[in-house]
């Protein structure tokens, strides 16, 4: 839900800190994580953390711990390894130094980037250190760079003849040396202070596992026992102590005594005394954070490992560091100044230099508010006292400095959004305020040098999530990072009182700056939609517009969770069979007859896929058909090749149009060429505008030579007000009506002799002219304007092809020419408007005579569950239809690591129902959108054989029009026409409410 955070932060950093799990390893947000901080091109330092539940939970020795933590090392390369081979085949432009770069993702504990740890207790080391103290201590007489390479390895060693030795897994005697000097030590301070809780009577709190219950009978007055330095088991721990202390008394060229390691019981007891230590978890937390100090150990190896900002920006982070180039820099530019006054911005900034004279250049990365009350500046403005409460709050920006020197107030700074335009002449220019940032408080600095982090303030106004500041005018931004992260749970947010209106605004706006992965958008209907990652997220983001952002000067009133869906269509049952498809005459589908859907507009000139939409005043007349489009054929129109996996499909499709002039011949091939010459646009849903053949090449473009101006319209579709008119008029346009209805025949592809029937007159070369020139924009707009809200809900259409087949336009003679031939003009007036209508009222009743079906969007969860939680976790997901996807062991544990997929609609409440369930056995589920997915579900369908009606029961008449079933998908079609304010099918209003009725008539 807060993976946003990190995003941001990875930019503030040159190092990063991979802490893992030493039991679980891996776990599947880590996977992502280290993407991220290789695309930044961060310097890792490895942590594994834990280390102390392989003694006390799992039972291990000091051997086979390491050789678990080996395994784990091995397996982190191995991802990162297969981490750099993508990234190598992925990068055309690899430069010869990449590869060097690319080490830096190797964890080797000889190299001091591995930390092995212990957060709980604060104890941590590297082998580095741990070098330095067994040879500082004379334990083993190697000088440290020849000990580390043996330190974590298969080798022994042999203290009588002071050799090391090759150590063999099985069959040979002693451990390696990293059991030796490194864990065991550890594991004897464990053990002995567990000894000792036994021996006053105190139940063991440290181990788990069964070996270590012998002996925990309890005294009665076990409540009052206190373990100090003379209990029988602490001798163990003094004499654990004095073997690979990492302390910075032992192995520093300086020692501090500040913090002495005990020698004696009574150093042990008044270190204990002083500290007020008597349980096991304080007296071993007091000890090890003495023996081998984990903030030591962290500091070394960042300090060790990590590169300074300047060795950063020049040898590491090169790409991610980076000022963008101008796209429409070409080569008549080169010599420009202003080209070359970029060139030297971009170099202060690679060379980091904090020079007086060089160009000042800063990224803020992410935005954050804090209280006036934490920042100390003497010289900021005091608040009106009429002001808003709210106004105490500011928003301080997150900065790196890149080059030269940041000032405050003392110079006026160019301010770059993320998609600065090169050629744009007003950049914004600000004054600011440099903070440095001390905890939570941050306290005002005068000027802050290149490789430093700094808060900045007075940057609100700029309503940018991310800025780039510069001192010159010839700046560009920060190369950015888009990581696909996009919100799933969105509510409306309202207030309960009208006059907060303006207050809620506000603080919207300052919660989106503060938080990059909020999105805040406001709807034509006035409704203010709050987009976050998850629903913790959502929790959050509420708490802190209501706490912070509006000052709980507000009360706010949330909507539901608000669902995306898609709507599309399915195929018919015979559509394969292009002739027997089209003389089918079957009636039309239940959803046509039913209201509301009945009332579209339109509808009455619609029928199985197809419709012939006539334009407003009956001028003109374009027919055109809809068929399911199957997203692996998108795929091939948008890469315009075959890609693996559609022959089927596109025969299907080819099978539907017609594509083919035999069956026999008929190849997918053959199908996505012409599919191609008929493509006039796609989208980025699914969908595609297609023409036939006929239509493209102006043969199914048809004049209508009319009295009254209108094309012809069947005598069932006429109002009754035109009933009266006389036959001949009526009749007008019948010749092309049926000849356009030829050309349907076709199919896609026309046939020649199709062509040599029905050959263009003078009067169709008009009409082709009027459609190609003024007509065919506006039916590109109507089709893009059609797919933006489906009839069923008004939800975005998905994976639909509309097919454009023929027009017909009404035409008037006017005077002759010379050679007899009479000229012809358009009989109205039709604007592009009234195109856009008619075309986005066709495909709506062309979808809506097929199949309907709705499309829904999946997530991907990610969770660990024990053998015991697998029972509930498997009936949750059931009930939400979820699908497991992989379930597999996580090494070394009795986790299960399952990953698997679930609609959005069901997503809500899923962890809490989890933890309820699985009584804690079940993780917190990671959700990321995975994608969309047609529900298989007829929304209107009803049960109308017998069989059916045996299985499913009648239809009962209780005010619901439609099917009365536990049907999903008219369910959610119901959530979202009532969520905006459409007619619902369900609605009925009732008559005569003050009568009672019965459920049995009493005879």
């Amino acid at each position: 839900d807060f993976s946003a955070e990190v995003t941001s932060a990875l930019l503030l950093c040159d190092s990063a800190i991979l802490v893992v799990d030493a039991v679980e390893g891996l776990c599947a947000r880590t996977h992502s994580l280290v993407r991220e901080a290789y695309l930044h091109q961060l310097v890792p330092v490895l942590v594994i953390n834990k280390v102390d539940r392989l003694c006390m939970e799992m039972g291990l020795d000091a051997s086979e711990a390491y050789m678990r933590i080996r395994e784990l090392i091995e397996s982190i390369n191995a991802v990162c390894g297969a981490m750099l081979n993508s990234a190598t085949l992925d990068d055309e432009e690899r430069s010869d130094d990449q590869d060097v770069r690319d080490a830096i993702w190797n964890f080797d504990p000889i190299k001091g980037n591995v930390v092995f740890a212990s957060a709980l207790h604060g104890w941590g080391f590297t082998i580095p250190t741990l070098a330095r103290s067994l040879f500082k201590s004379k334990t083993v007489p190697l000088k440290p760079p020849l000990l580390r390479q043996y330190l974590f390895g298969d080798f022994k060693y042999n203290a009588e003849r002071g050799k090391v030795l090759i150590w063999k897994q099985s069959g040979g005697s002693g451990e390696p040396m990293f059991a030796e000097f490194a864990l065991a030590p550890l594991w004897e301070i464990y053990e002995g202070v567990s000894q000792a809780a036994v021996s006053v009577g105190m139940k063991s709190e440290l181990f788990t596992f069964d070996t270590m219950k012998n002996g925990t009978s309890q005294n009665k007055n076990s409540g009052h026992a206190k373990i100090e330095a003379s209990t029988s088991g602490m001798e163990r721990v003094i004499s654990a102590l004095q073997i690979g202390s990492t302390a910075p008394s032992v192995i520093s060229p300086q020692p501090n005594n500040d913090t002495p390691l005990p020698k004696t019981p009574q150093d042990l007891q008044n270190i204990l005394s002083r500290l007020g230590a008597g349980s096991e978890s304080s007296i071993v937390s007091a000890v090890l954070r003495r023996y081998r100090p984990l903030s030591d150990a962290i500091l070394d190896a960042v300090c060790e490992t990590g590169p300074s900002p300047a060795d950063a920006t020049l040898n590491y982070r090169t790409r991610a560091l980076a000022l963008q180039i101008p796209p429409s820099l070409g080569e008549a530019d080169v010599t420009n100044d202003r080209v070359e006054e970029l060139k030297k911005i971009q170099e202060a900034v690679r060379q980091c230099n904090p020079g007086e004279d060089v160009p000042t250049v800063a990224h803020v990365c992410k935005f954050t508010s804090t209280n006036r009350s934490s920042v100390t500046d003497p010289d900021l403005p005091a608040l009106p006292p009429d002001a808003d409460p709210s106004s105490a709050n500011m928003i301080m920006g997150i900065a790196r400095v890149l080059s030269g020197i940041l000032r405050t107030e003392d110079i006026e700074y160019y301010t770059y959004g993320p998609r600065h335009n090169w050629t744009d002449p007003d950049i914004p220019k600000q004054k600011i305020r440099c903070y440095l940032l001390m905890g939570s408080s941050f306290v005002r600095v005068n000027s802050v040098p290149a490789g430093h982090i700094c808060a900045i303030y007075n940057l609100e106004a700029l309503q940018l999530k991310t800025v780039t500041l510069c001192d010159r005018r010839e700046c560009m931004p920060l190369h950015g990072f888009d990581f696909g992260l996009q919100p799933l749970v969105k509510v409306n947010v309202e207030p309960v009182s009208a006059s907060d209106t303006v207050t809620l605004e506000r603080g919207l706006l300052k919660l989106s700056l503060a938080d990059s992965s909020v999105e805040v958008t406001a709807t034509a209907k006035g409704e203010r939609i709050l987009a976050c990652l998850g629903e913790i997220h959502l929790e959050q983001s509420i708490l802190d517009l209501e706490t912070v952002y509006c000052d709980n000067n507000i009360k706010l009133r949330i909507s539901d969770p608000i669902t995306s869906f898609c709507e599309t269509t399915d195929w018919f049952e015979n559509e394969a069979d292009f002739d027997k498809f089209f003389a089918d005459k079957k009636t039309p589908l239940r959803q046509t007859t039913i209201p509301p859907y009945c009332d579209e507009e339109g509808l009455g000139y619609a029928n199985r896929g197809r419709c012939r939409t006539i334009l407003s005043g009956r001028g003109a007349a374009i027919s055109l058909r809809a068929i399911p489009l199957p997203w692996s054929v998108y795929e091939c129109l948008r890469s315009k090749k075959l890609v693996d996996g559609s022959e089927d499909d596109l025969i299907t499709v080819g099978k539907a149009l017609n594509s083919g002039s035999a069956e026999a011949l008929l190849t997918a091939s053959m199908v996505l060429e012409e599919l191609l010459d008929s493509l006039d646009d796609f989208d980025g849903n699914g969908n595609a505008l297609l023409e036939s053949s006929a239509l493209r090449k102006g043969y199914s473009v048809k004049a209508v030579q009319s009295t009254n101006g209108e094309v012809y319209v069947p005598q069932k579709e006429h109002k009754k007000q035109n009933e009266e008119k006389e036959a001949a008029v009526i009749e007008e346009g019948l010749d092309e009506y049926q000849t356009t209805q030829q050309y349907l025949r076709e199919g896609l592809v026309c046939s020649s002799t199709a062509i040599e029937k029905n050959k263009p007159t003078n009067a169709d070369v008009v009409a082709l002219q009027k459609w190609k020139q003024d007509m065919r924009g506006s039916a590109l707009a109507g089709f893009q304007l059609a797919m933006r809200s489906g009839p069923l809900c008004e939800e975005p259409v998905r994976g639909v092809a509309v097919i454009l087949e023929s027009v017909e336009l009404a035409v008037t003679k006017e005077t002759a020419h010379s050679d007899g031939t009479m000229a012809c003009k358009v009989a109205k007036d039709l604007s592009g408007g009234m195109v856009v209508a008619a075309l986005r009222s066709g495909v709506r009743s062309a979808i809506l005579t097929r199949p309907p079906r709705l499309v829904e969007g999946h997530l991907k969860l990610t969770l660990h569950s024990s053998l015991a939680g697998l029972g509930s976790l498997h009936a949750v997901l059931s009930k939400r239809r979820g699908k497991v996807v992989t379930d597999a062991m996580v090494d070394g544990t009795d986790l299960i690591q399952v990953t698997a997929t679930i609609p959005q609609v069901e997503s809500f409440g899923l962890a809490p129902e989890l933890m309820k369930k699985s009584s804690g056995d079940v993780t917190a589920p990671e959700l990321v959108f995975s994608h969309w997915e047609v529900l298989d579900e007829d929304p209107f369908w009803i049960p109308t054989t017998d069989e059916e009606k045996e299985d499913y029961g009648q239809n009962l008449l209780t005010g619901d029009s439609s099917t009365g079933l536990d049907n999903n998908a008219l369910k959610y079609i119901r959530m979202v026409r009532s969520r905006k304010g459409l007619l619902v099918d369900s609605s009925k209003i009732v008559v005569a409410a003050e009568k009672q009725r019965t459920l049995s008539r009493k005879k």
